[in-house]
């Protein structure tokens, strides 16, 4: 058994690292990512490397969207099939499509988070989709990123929304990896007990810092609580789902998530995925019946601006018939120390209405 981890450099000078990291891995460089990511950070990958052994032999955009058809497209380009490495460049699809690439070529890749949503610049996980957004596969890859670059000042340039969505959907990982494993005890193997630890990252320094890093990504100052923060959400969860199996990083806050993508109204609102799973995670913690976990993340919900009612994710008690069903026929839940029943959903989000502190 083979287990990677990426080393990672953050901080405004975060791309000075580069030459030192990557010129032993070779001279030619593609750049590859979202039309905004590029004109946020390629020209400053460019400044960084100037002077050293790399040079940048292309800059592409990878297609919007992480799917078979736009890896091909990359791969037409005789840039990205001669370059040493790639350098993967954005949020969560634009580096899935790199990772793909990068590992069925047999090369090395890099990536330069742009926002702070996923934990997709630290794991081995790709996720593939057709050209039409559908799901089509997930593709695990041998191993993750070399090295992750992590500039604090082009995530604090970022829209603040993906910082504030990436925030509900990391703090679920504490609480579905714990609650997954809870009873297992002496029978979880180092790896899986070491994620299993480290997932208490993804949520206490998000819970101390959240409010703080938000107001200083709006104003476009990264300091001590954004980096807190985007560590959480990029290293500490990258570390725990590299760690567990898939057992372990999903639980009851991504199967309830998964039910509200049948509720129309939820849809067509264009509500983000973390911004959902946050509101999720109140639901786990009530079925779960941690009375005061649950007051102190209510409490920290609402001061964030996450969803705390049905109706800030424009759904009602009708749905939840729908919701629950569709959240119960995955696998999210089947590591789970108790049965999960529809009713114990639907009691979950009667009691969240009724909250009025």
């Amino acid at each position: 058994m083979r287990k990677y981890y990426p080393n990672y450099s953050i901080g405004t000078d975060a791309y000075a690292d580069i030459p030192m990291v990557c010129e032993k891995y070779g001279t030619k460089a593609v750049i590859i990512g979202g039309k905004r990511a590029l004109a946020a950070a390629a020209d400053l990958i460019k400044e960084a490397v100037k002077d050293s052994k790399i040079t940048i032999t292309g800059v592409f955009e990878y297609g919007g969207e992480a799917s078979r058809e736009h890896i091909d497209e990359l791969n037409s380009h005789q840039e990205v099939v001669d370059a040493d490495m790639i350098f993967a460049c954005g949020g969560g699809k634009a580096i899935d499509t790199c990772k793909v690439l990068a590992q069925e070529s047999k090369r090395p890749f890099f990536t330069f988070p742009t926002i702070a949503s996923t934990c997709a610049s630290c794991t081995s996980l790709g996720i593939i989709y057709h050209p039409d957004g559908s799901l089509r596969e997930y593709s695990f890859q041998e191993k993750p990123s070399e090295w992750i670059f992590i500039n604090t000042q082009v995530i604090a340039n970022a829209p603040v929304k993906y910082l504030w969505a990436g925030i509900g959907d990391t703090m679920a990982k504490f609480y579905e990896c714990t609650t997954s494993a809870r009873g297992d005890g002496d029978e979880l193997d180092h790896s899986t007990s070491m994620g299993v630890q480290i997932s208490n990252l993804c949520a206490k320094p998000l819970v101390k810092y959240g409010v703080e890093a938000l107001e200083e990504c709006k104003n476009h100052r990264p300091g001590k609580a954004l980096e807190e923060v985007i560590l959480g959400i990029i290293v500490s969860t990258g570390f725990v789902s590299n760690l567990v199996g898939i057992d372990l990083n999903t639980g009851l806050a991504h199967a309830c998530y998964n039910g509200f993508t049948v509720c129309r109204s939820t849809e067509e609102h264009g509500h983000l995925h973390g911004e959902i799973v946050a509101y999720c995670i109140l639901i786990l913690l009530k079925v779960d019946h941690q009375e005061d976990e649950f007051k102190k993340i209510y409490e920290f919900s609402k001061n964030m601006g996450f969803p705390v009612k049905l109706a800030d994710i424009h759904a009602t008690l009708d749905d939840m018939d729908a919701v629950i069903t569709k959240a119960l026929s995955g696998i999210d839940v089947r590591k789970w120390p108790y049965e999960v029943t529809p009713d114990m959903i639907l009691d979950a989000v009667k009691k969240i209405e009724e909250v009025s502190f």
